[in-house]
């Protein structure tokens, strides 16, 4: 089929291109830089322009056969100011707007939307496992964010379009995203456990990631909400000492939470001292597959 992706460019997006390709659909990514972007991906999927916020020059695309919307500004790129706090909502919700009103101007309309989220929705949770019912969303600005960027789609339902809402993890691996930054202390040997480290750390493997978002677009039955996370209910210091290890760099300097909360305010209380124990319940009465479910067998299948 083909596939119309925002946010195609970031690091989960590449890695679904290469996904969708190789299993012979046709990506289509809509960018600020289409030039650039198309260079990048020559031979994969075409590029065309969009301004990030409104249906312009796009909305006849959305007669392609499904929707992957995956935009948004980088929730962990520095301290979370009253400006940065904007641009992450505004991101999200500005794209999600777009994504309805291209629906909505379509003669033939889209037949799947794949909405992104994440598992911030259910807020910080101690150590109660949630799942896609739990009640929620839960408190705090990555919550909050969370709600309105699912509700950002939500009106294509009524247009007849199945969407399906991804809550996603921690998405790992060795080439970007959040381990890249991770990892940094434990190159020079200063890294450690954050925080106490009981907090739950809910990950999936970037491959199984772009497997579950193929899956849930080629499978017509699903719909709703789905957790991407592995099914292991890992903590942060079960992820910090398993990098450590992989990496043969014990983990050996713990960070405190005051010195963290002093440099990175609310970011580091929501992103790096709270966390969830999540289950992708939905994902494993589907009968989906994940490639890697233990946390030390992927550490140790990266860094090998």
């Amino acid at each position: 089929m083909r596939v119309i992706i925002t946010g195609g460019s970031g690091f989960i997006g590449s890695a679904l291109i290469e996904e969708l390709t190789a299993s012979g659909h046709e990506p289509i990514i809509l960018s600020r830089n289409p030039e650039r972007t198309g260079a990048r991906f020559k031979g994969e999927a075409e590029a065309v322009f969009w301004d990030g916020r409104t249906a312009n020059g796009w909305g006849q695309l959305a007669e392609g056969e499904a929707i992957v919307n995956l935009a948004g500004a980088n929730i962990g790129a520095g301290r979370w100011t009253s400006k940065r706090k904007e641009v992450i909502r505004n991101s999200r919700v500005n794209a999600g707007q777009a994504v309805c009103d291209a629906v909505a101007k379509a003669e033939i309309k889209p037949k799947v939307l794949i909405q992104a989220s994440a598992v911030g929705w259910y807020g910080p949770q101690g150590a109660t496992p949630v799942d896609e019912n739990s009640a929620g969303p839960g408190q705090g600005f990555l919550a909050s964010v969370c709600r309105d960027w699912e509700a950002s789609t939500r009106e294509v339902e009524e247009a007849g379009v199945r969407r399906v809402v991804i809550r996603s993890g921690v998405v790992i691996d060795k080439d970007g995203g959040a381990l890249e930054q991770i990892m940094k202390p434990f190159r020079f040997h200063a890294g450690g456990v954050i925080g106490h480290g009981r907090q739950g750390f809910p990950w999936i493997y970037r491959r199984d990631e772009v497997r579950a978002i193929r899956f849930l677009l080629e499978h017509k039955e699903h719909a709703g909400v789905y957790n991407l996370c592995a099914p292991a209910l890992d903590s942060f210091r079960d992820f910090l000492i398993g990098l450590g290890r992989a990496m043969r760099s014990p983990a050996w300097f713990p960070v405190p939470g005051f010195a963290l909360r002093a440099a990175l305010g609310q970011m580091a209380e929501e992103m790096l001292l709270s966390g969830q124990f999540v289950r992708p319940s939905r994902l494993l009465e589907s009968q989906f597959s994940f490639e890697c479910e233990s946390l030390n067998r992927l550490l140790e299948q990266l860094f090998k």
